[in-house]
């Protein structure tokens, strides 16, 4: 195998978390000779199990399986405790800079007064300053539902006036006795 193929297996094999430390009655190994490299890239070759053990300790460190289906299987000369401690805080560290988008929903009513109106309005534009997606429902009550153009006036009114901030997703749609939108925040915030 050549250094750089050797070097690309041990690359790949060090970014997922399947090597695990070997010890003396292993079964994977046992028996077998593995091809050892140090705890600075360097390659000892192809060397018995039980010497890449004893090498693994003088060196104070562990000597992890990092290709078990090579063959034959690699080995590696390194600190097993920080390597999995190191593994778990790059998780944890692209966990934090994942970005979720939430749902916010507000609720109309078909006769609504401006103050409340207004109201509404800027909570939704303050959900999609943050980045979330805002439902937009607007509920008829009684014998409000015969007047259904107030209701998708109103939602156009909400769709125009948020345009600065966010963009409708689709067209306000009549679902039972209600109104329903949706709105996505602009990409560029």
């Amino acid at each position: 195998m050549c250094r750089a193929a050797l070097d690309a297996v041990i690359r790949q094999q060090e970014e997922t978390p399947i090597s695990r430390p070997v010890k003396a009655n292993d079964p994977a190994v046992r028996g077998k000779e593995v091809r050892l490299v140090g705890p600075d890239n360097q390659q000892f070759g192809i060397v018995p199990v039980d010497d890449a053990i004893a090498k693994a300790e003088e060196a104070s460190m562990d000597l992890v399986l990092v290709a078990d289906r090579a063959t034959p299987p690699v080995c590696r000369i390194m600190n097993f405790g920080k390597r999995q401690y190191e593994q778990k805080r790059k998780m944890r560290d692209q966990k934090k800079k994942q970005v979720t988008q939430k749902n916010k929903e507000i609720k109309f009513h078909a006769n609504i007064d401006q103050h409340d109106y207004d109201i509404k309005l800027n909570r939704i534009i303050a959900f999609l300053k943050k980045g979330n997606r805002v439902k937009v429902s607007l509920f008829f009550r009684g014998r409000e539902v015969t007047h259904r153009e107030i209701g998708m006036q109103l939602m156009e009114r909400i769709a125009e006036e948020i345009a600065l901030y966010g963009i409708s997703e689709n067209r306000p749609r009549m679902i039972g006795r209600s109104i329903v939108m949706f709105l996505n925040p602009n990409s560029a915030k």
